[in-house]
């Protein structure tokens, strides 16, 4: 891979990082609960979703899940479920007492790993959204591994920084409000209606 298709891919995973979706809310969330700090368990359980879309499209398996409506609209109706269960949960989430909310946050990091890579993995459009931008970036006359290593390191590595410097640290100020339980009411219920939002377009926008 060249210097130029490089940068050319760099600029592309900025780009699409940046982009708000459940990803950019799940880590906003376990931002203002358990802490900047803490937020990084979701955000390593979301690249290891990330992985998982590129091998799978690497495999061309990708494919198969693109070209089989029943497939893909099975595994969006999962997301969208996921989602709306992880909004619902959210709103009624009982808060907890600051002693409480430290003993949960020690409890729950391998949670926050599962449900960040949940998130994503339960997301067919990411797999057709890799299967449409990979192939941009890897040439068939040069190593294959070599190349999706390099895309791989790449979009990992900027996704953890988007997400976990950009992300996490915008919503670390308002981490304030998870110290009181009319806070916490005000924050569950928030990201509770985003995540629901978030699954209704999954089901709408096709």
């Amino acid at each position: 891979m060249t210097l130029n298709v490089w940068l050319s891919l760099l600029a592309a995973v900025i780009v699409i990082s940046l982009t708000p979706g459940a990803g950019a809310i799940n880590t906003m969330a376990n931002s203002m609960r358990v802490g900047w700090r803490g937020a990084i368990w979701g955000v390593i359980g979301q690249q290891v979703a990330l992985l998982v879309h590129v091998i799978i499209v690497a495999a061309g398996v990708g494919l198969i899940v693109a070209n089989s409506p029943v497939l893909f609209t099975v595994i969006r109706y999962a997301g969208a479920a996921y989602l709306a269960y992880l909004g619902i949960r959210s709103i009624l989430t009982k808060p907890v007492v600051a002693g409480e909310a430290k003993t949960q946050a020690a409890i729950t990091r391998r949670a926050m790993i599962w449900q960040g890579f949940w998130v994503n993995i339960l997301n067919p459009k990411a797999i057709v959204f890799f299967l449409a931008f990979i192939p941009q970036f890897v040439r068939a006359d040069q190593p294959q591994l070599l190349q999706y290593a390099i895309i791989i390191g790449t979009c990992v590595l900027v996704d953890v920084c988007v997400m976990w410097g950009f992300f996490a640290t915008v919503a670390k100020p308002f981490s304030r409000f998870s110290r009181t339980l009319k806070g916490q009411r005000v924050l569950n219920t928030v990201f509770g209606a985003l995540f629901v939002g978030v699954a209704v377009l999954l089901l709408f926008l096709h």
